[in-house]
C-alpha cells in the first residue's frame, strides 16, 4: 500500500450553532445536578454525542409529555411556537438552543408571510428546521409552501403566476444549486420575487472548500451521520467532482480496503454535527 497524503479541511466538524448547543446542555447539567435535564428531539444528528450527553444524565424525548419537571432544551433546529407553548404548559423551564442563523430563516419567513407574499422555503419538508420555518411562517399566511425540487413548485404554479408578489427562503444547510434552480424557475413564472439566501455562512464555506480540496485529491472522505442535512449534501456535492466516500465512523473504513490501495491523495471532510474526536479516528485508521 502507498503512503498516503491526507488533507483535512479546514471547516471540519462542529460549527458554531452546534458548538453552542452541545455545550450548553452540558453546562445546563452541571449548573443544575439535581434538575431533570431533558432535550425535545435529538440536539444534533450524531449518535455518538447523544450517548455521551445521555451518560450525563441529560435525556432526549421526542415528545411533550403533559406534565413536565425540570428543564427542556429547544435544539439548533428550533421548534414552531405551538411546540413553545404545549413546553410552558407542561411546566418546564424552556431553554432556547435555536441557532441565530436558524432564527434569522424564521424572522424572514414571518416578515415575508405578514406582507402578503406567497412564502416557498427551499429545504426537505420533512427536516426539523424546514417543519419550524413553515410553522412560524404559516401563523401569518395561508400561502406557505416548502420545495425541495422545481417538481414541488407545480402544483402551485397558477398561484405563484398570479399572486402579486413571491418571496423564497432557503434551509440553513441547503446547496446553493437547489436554491438557484427553484428561484430561477419562479422567476420565470412569478410577477415579482424576492430572494433571501438564508444559507448559513458555515456551510456555504465547508462546501465551498471541500469542493477545492477534491480537485487536488483522488479521494473525498465525508464524515457525519447519514441523517445530518449539510454532512449528505456534502457528499453529493463532492461526488460530482470525484471519488467519494461518505462514512459515519471510522469502523465503516473496513468496507473501502480495496478503495484506498489505489489512492494516494486523501481529502476528509465532515458535516457541522461531527466531533473531533470521530474525524481523529478516521484520520488515524487510514494512517495505520
Amino acid at each position: 500500500m502507498t503512503d498516503k497524503n491526507i488533507k483535512l479541511a479546514k471547516f471540519a466538524g462542529f460549527c458554531y450553532g452546534v458548538k453552542r448547543a452541545v455545550d450548553t446542555a452540558k453546562k445546563l447539567k452541571s449548573e443544575n445536578p439535581n434538575k431533570n435535564v431533558y432535550i425535545l428531539g435529538e440536539l444534533i444528528h450524531n449518535t455518538d454525542v447523544i450517548n455521551e450527553l445521555e451518560k450525563l444524565g441529560i435525556n432526549t424525548i421526542y415528545e411533550v409529555p403533559q406534565k413536565g419537571d425540570g428543564i427542556c432544551i429547544v435544539r439548533s433546529h428550533g421548534e414552531a411556537p405551538e411546540v413553545f407553548e404545549k413546553l410552558k404548559l407542561a411546566g418546564f423551564e424552556i431553554v432556547d438552543l435555536t441557532c441565530p442563523d436558524v432564527k434569522k430563516v424564521q424572522q424572514r419567513a414571518i416578515e415575508l408571510a405578514k406582507n402578503d407574499y406567497f412564502v416557498v422555503i427551499v429545504g426537505k419538508s420533512n427536516h426539523p428546521e424546514v417543519i419550524a420555518i413553515k410553522a412560524n411562517a404559516d401563523r401569518y399566511s395561508k400561502n406557505v409552501i416548502v420545495a425541495g425540487s422545481i417538481d414541488d413548485i407545480k402544483p402551485f404554479e397558477k398561484q405563484l403566476e398570479t399572486h402579486k408578489r413571491v418571496g423564497i427562503v432557503v434551509q440553513t444547510t441547503q446547496m446553493i444549486s437547489t436554491l438557484n434552480e427553484i428561484s430561477g424557475y419562479i422567476n420565470s413564472i412569478a410577477k415579482e420575487v424576492l430572494i433571501y439566501n438564508t444559507i448559513c455562512q458555515s456551510t456555504a464555506m465547508r462546501q465551498k472548500e471541500a469542493q477545492e480540496l477534491a480537485s487536488e485529491t483522488d479521494l473525498m472522505i465525508v464524515v457525519g451521520s447519514k441523517k445530518s442535512a449539510n454532512t449528505t449534501h456534502l457528499a453529493e456535492i463532492l461526488k460530482k467532482c470525484t471519488k467519494t466516500i461518505h462514512i459515519e465512523n471510522d469502523s465503516e473504513l473496513e468496507n473501502y480496503k480495496k478503495l484506498f490501495c489505489n489512492v494516494k491523495n486523501i481529502g476528509i471532510t465532515a458535516g457541522a454535527s461531527t466531533p473531533q474526536n470521530i474525524i481523529t479516528n478516521v484520520i488515524e485508521k487510514i494512517k495505520n
